[in-house]
């Protein structure tokens, strides 16, 4: 049976095809019940993911807000866990590494705390944090400033004053999008100071 991170995406996938679902389609092509469809659209509701609708669902509109850091969390893992593998390959033992926040990060943090390297990250992303403070092998410098709970991070002036103190070997940047006119962009704006500072 199809883990709820596996049928997201595939409900995910199918919205990108056709602009709508029905609930007996998905249960169908996934072979699972009504009711596990059903609890998976209002999930993913909740996430801000998609909006439900009688019988199914849709994506929701491009000018509502973006997905919230929980349901961002959910998109694109498997992408997210293969980028975060490769970035491994740039850290070495000793390394004092800066992440921001984002969900991306988050999932780098998990690598990092898994492969076992002895290093030192500096990070504004409360998710990673929480992740770190579990490894045996790596230092965790936490950076303050202003919260914000939707991304789950600090942000502002102290933020960037606190991150500008460290001279990071890497610093790995979640981001949006990158661009050859205008460089990284994103939609947290609280976050372009950090983006800025560390790229």
């Amino acid at each position: 049976m199809m883990l709820y991170n596996e049928r997201v995406q595939v409900i995910l996938d199918q919205l990108q095809m056709k602009s709508t679902v029905k609930v007996n389609e998905l249960s169908r092509l996934m072979d699972v019940s009504v009711d596990t469809i059903r609890r998976d659209l209002r999930s993913m509701e909740r996430d801000g993911l998609i909006v439900c609708v009688r019988g199914g669902a849709c994506l929701r509109e491009p000018s509502m807000s973006v997905a919230n850091f929980t349901g961002r969390e959910i998109i694109n893992s498997g992408l997210k866990r293969e980028a975060a593998k490769k970035a491994i390959e740039y850290v070495s033992q000793g390394d004092l590494i800066a992440l921001n926040s984002g969900t991306t990060n988050t999932v780098l943090a998990q690598e990092l705390a898994a492969s076992g390297v002895r290093c030192t990250v500096v990070t504004n992303n409360f998710a990673a944090l929480e992740v770190l403070m579990g490894s045996q092998t790596i230092d965790v410098i936490a950076v303050g400033g202003d919260v914000d709970p939707q991304e789950r991070s600090s942000c502002g002036s102290v933020c960037e004053a606190q991150f500008g103190r460290y001279r990071p070997d890497t610093a790995f940047l979640s981001i949006n999008a990158v661009s050859l006119e205008d460089g990284f962009t994103d939609f947290r704006f609280r976050e372009m100071g950090v983006i800025e500072l560390l790229s």
